[in-house]
């Protein structure tokens, strides 16, 4: 057995345990991405208050708005990310997850903010649009939701987070019961996009003579695909095999689905 030596006492094993604590911070420091934001708290609260519904004969992922207003974690988030640190951020991946995560957070801030309502629209006017209000502090600047989709987002030449970002509605693309992640991303992406295209209700949908009907989204941000090869080359790599070759064929008939705007409330 070995021995203690004689003169350690408890400042020995009190400094001893400070070094070690020590050293452990400087490890978990080192280890973690600059600028990372902890968004657990956030898939916490995905899993408890978002679920599968139908709404209007439309299948969706609905949220629980009432129940997550009392939740006293959404607003502990919301304050955390006040302080967050998006732009010390190196990796593509970890913006995007960064800021598709806080626009989702912010979009049902903008909802807890004005709730009970029937839309988002409904938090804004025709003089004061709810997208260039501002919602929220996100890396100690105030933001909206126009700000970080079309300044930030959109810049970053991705068109699947067009299927991420969730602006709180029926037709929008379901709310993932998960937060987005850096290692991740693109797996998830993919997850979404493909999720979207099999929801005849608001993704797409090709009747028996091969017409094509698509979400409006992939009108309003028809540009975005252009670096891909253009909204239905890129969508065919996504899509239900079923569908494919309506959408190889250049000529076929597109039209676009009404965009239902009434809250994905549960």
């Amino acid at each position: 057995m070995r021995s203690i030596h004689p003169t350690a006492g408890p400042n020995f094993f009190r400094k001893s345990k400070n070094v070690a604590m020590l050293a452990i911070f400087l490890w978990i420091s080192l280890a973690a991405p600059a600028g990372a934001f902890d968004f657990s708290v956030w898939d916490e609260l995905l899993k408890k208050y978002v679920a599968p519904t139908t709404i209007s004969g439309v299948r969706v992922n609905g949220v629980k708005y009432g129940r997550l207003k009392s939740d006293p974690k959404f607003p502990q988030l919301v304050a955390q990310l006040k302080s967050a640190q998006p732009d010390a951020l190196k990796s593509r991946e970890a913006k995007l997850a960064f800021w598709i995560n806080a626009y989702n957070i912010m979009a049902v801030k903008m909802i807890l903010d004005h709730y009970p309502l029937k839309s988002i629209k409904d938090a804004g006017s025709i003089f004061s649009p709810v997208w260039k209000k501002p919602v929220g502090v996100v890396g100690g600047k105030e933001r909206t939701l126009h700000e970080i989709e079309h300044e930030i987002l959109r810049k970053m030449d991705e068109p699947r987070i067009h299927v991420a970002i969730v602006c709180a509605s029926v037709s929008c693309p379901d709310l993932k019961k998960e937060s987005y992640t850096p290692d991740r991303l693109n797996e998830q992406l993919d997850d979404q996009m493909k999720s979207f295209l099999q929801n005849p209700g608001k993704g797409l949908e090709v009747d028996s003579d091969g017409k094509i009907y698509l979400s409006a989204i992939f009108d309003w941000f028809e540009e975005d695909f252009k670096s891909k090869g253009g909204v239905l080359p890129f969508l065919k790599n996504h899509a239900p095999t079923g569908y494919k070759k309506s959408l190889a064929n250049p000529k076929s008939n597109v039209s676009y689905l009404n965009y239902d705007w009434n809250l994905n409330e549960i």
